[in-house]
């Protein structure tokens, strides 16, 4: 018996991650203007209002799109608003890392999806990708 509840329980977590890694994403969901009129810490993500001047999405995709395991997956810089994937390296979650162009000031809105904590996760990859934008 207990062989069979570790084997289904092997089975479950197999199952999660497998989910976890193809779980389709939703552009109508995800890829959202990021209402922020201030920086705000989150529980499960990240606010960030930024002075870049007007270039300032187009140099922070160059760098999200360095940065490892991140994809794009809808928007553009010409759109004025593009939405980022980065899974974890080992399970494979998804967070989410919206920045739109709005005149001079960029918002970024990071955060997980599956979960009700990222332990700072979106925090310190979003002012991490702000610090490389700095000259």
């Amino acid at each position: 018996m207990k062989k069979v509840v570790f084997w289904l329980v092997i089975g479950l977590v197999v199952a999660v991650g497998v989910y976890i890694r193809i779980a389709p994403s939703d552009p109508a969901r995800w890829h959202v203007i990021p209402a922020a009129e201030a920086d705000r810490d989150l529980q499960g993500g990240v606010l960030r209002v930024v002075d870049t001047g007007p270039d300032g999405l187009a140099r922070l995709d160059a760098i999200a799109r360095a940065a490892p395991r991140t994809s794009v997956l809808a928007g553009s810089v010409e759109d004025g608003m593009v939405t980022y994937i980065t899974r974890t390296k080992v399970v494979g979650f998804p967070d989410y890392t919206t920045v739109q162009q709005d005149g001079d000031i960029l918002r970024i809105n990071g955060r997980l999806r599956f979960g009700r904590r990222d332990f700072g996760v979106n925090r310190t990859r979003v002012d991490g990708w702000l610090a490389e934008l700095q000259p």
